[in-house]
């Protein structure tokens, strides 16, 4: 029997317990959430000291910096329990452990000083964190695509052979929409400001009572804290909180991705069905516990799995974005506390797994080569007419006897089951005796790829290396992506 204290005996979030990377998960930490409103604490102490209010010793200053992370959980839990308030219950406890200031902590502050402008310093270094995983996403694939820019494969349209592609520029196509993720956190993380010193309805009365009705000494404190919290500028105007349509700004990226993630992973789940290509498969992994053959493609499931849920998260946001009464009202704080930091968790998982994926994507490019030969005598045909026409021919009789042909292989490979045999009838036909030895040629696959391999070429000089540059230390100290089970 397990005890109530025992970890196991509950349930636990697997996004923490099992997914997540460690980085991501302190970022959500309650250290991380409580360390930062005591260092906004400090800042706001900081500031309101620099700017002449008085009651805010050095010493006051001294204690709180030296116990910005000295937290004690048992007695914040047992002020909660009796004060029913969550910010008061750690006032209460960062007092105590730094007595002289217990007077001055949070003093002209509501509880969004701390709870929103703490969000925002968590949701910042989250991007960070996702920013960092995603250049080097598509740094990795970048460089798979330039390693099989001139491997011809079969081009799928509707999931139906069409014409051939290249396994490089295939994977251009994921590229371009992962740049454009990358693009899109990017603005949302620097478009991130700070709510700063605003008050209880964002008038700041408080402040402004505290300095003796001086407006400028008001504005001065807010910019001045705004910086001292590692921001150049705050917003303009809030309520009580500010505005949750920022919650949906942020959000729309990471759902975004979470679509991007999906498709570059449908897209490898179809291709191991094929056979073509297969996500990393480890010496003594299971793929199914009934039939030893499989290699199931369990990463690139996994991310669809994560990728749904992740897309469906914006949904939260824009809600609480709509039902926000004037000022503001309570019912956006339990929502935010998950669907935020789990669209974060979610994808820095996503993230973590399709580097993995694609650091081990495995080609196999014989069984490419035999779909090819098996599709591109029906796609070599115009050719033939063409070769024929030069000769001498006539286009539409030439067109015929394809047809004729072509209708008779289809049938061996369809109602038969074998192989196509187009060419050998094509050869074997004495009316195309005139471009028989020519016929091979005509079939050279890499003459139906097109500008395939100049595409990677231009694509990764002119898009990816430009994008990328500005990450090349965190690229180059880059490490394997390790997955949990």
């Amino acid at each position: 029997m397990s005890s109530v204290s025992d970890p196991n005996s509950k349930y636990q979030s697997p996004l923490t317990s099992r997914y997540a990377s460690p980085e991501m998960a302190a970022n959500f930490s309650n250290n991380k959430r409580f360390g930062t409103w005591r260092r906004l604490w400090y800042n706001l102490a900081q500031a309101e000291k620099q700017l002449g209010l008085p009651g805010i010793s050095d010493k006051a200053l001294e204690e709180m910096s030296a116990n910005l992370d000295n937290i004690d959980y048992d007695i914040a839990a047992e002020e909660e329990k009796r004060r029913r308030h969550d910010v008061m219950a750690h006032v209460h406890t960062f007092g105590l452990v730094a007595p002289s200031a217990a007077g001055i902590i949070h003093l002209g502050a509501t509880s969004c000083f701390v709870t929103d402008n703490a969000d925002l310093i968590i949701f910042r270094d989250a991007m960070d964190l996702l920013i960092s995983k995603l250049v080097c996403v598509i740094d990795s694939l970048a460089r798979f695509a330039e390693t099989y820019k001139d491997l011809p494969t079969l081009g799928f349209t509707h999931f139906q052979p069409a014409q051939l592609t290249t396994v490089g520029k295939r994977a251009t196509l994921w590229i371009q929409e992962l740049l454009w993720d990358l693009r899109n956190m990017q603005r949302a993380r620097n478009d991130l400001g700070f709510r700063g010193v605003k008050g209880t309805t964002g008038t700041q009365a408080s402040f402004l009572a505290l300095f003796n009705g001086d407006h400028d000494k008001v504005e001065e404190l807010d910019q001045l804290v705004t910086e001292l919290c590692g921001f150049s500028e705050c917003y303009p105007v809030c309520g009580q909180t500010y505005s949750r349509k920022i919650d949906v700004d942020y959000l729309s990226p990471l759902a975004s991705f979470g679509a991007t993630a999906h498709r570059i992973a449908t897209d490898i789940r179809l291709l191991a069905n094929l056979k073509e290509i297969e996500e990393p498969f480890e010496k003594d992994q299971i793929g199914s516990s009934a039939m030893a053959y499989k290699r199931n493609p369990m990463r690139s499931e996994r991310i669809c799995s994560l990728s749904r849920h992740l897309m469906v998260l914006i949904g939260d946001v824009l809600q609480t974005a709509s039902v926000q009464w004037l000022e503001r009202t309570l019912d956006d704080s339990a929502n935010r506390r998950i669907s935020i930091p789990e669209a974060c968790l979610t994808a820095d998982i996503v993230l973590t797994t399709l580097q993995n994926v694609v650091e081990g994507l495995v080609v196999y490019p014989q069984v490419i080569a035999r779909r090819i030969r098996s599709e591109l005598p029906f796609m070599a045909t115009e050719n033939f007419i063409m070769a024929m026409v030069k000769k001498g021919g006539d286009r539409q009789e030439c067109h015929e006897q394809i047809r004729v042909l072509s209708h008779q292989a289809a049938d061996v490979v369809k109602m038969q089951g074998g192989d196509n045999d187009l060419i050998e009838r094509v050869k074997a036909c004495e009316y195309f005796a005139p471009i028989r030895n020519e016929l091979d040629s005509l079939l050279d696959p890499n003459t139906f790829i097109g500008r395939a391999p100049q595409q990677v070429d231009r694509f990764i000089i002119k898009y990816v290396r430009p994008a990328l540059a500005p990450y090349a230390a965190t690229i180059a100290a880059k490490k394997p992506a390790e997955l949990s089970v």
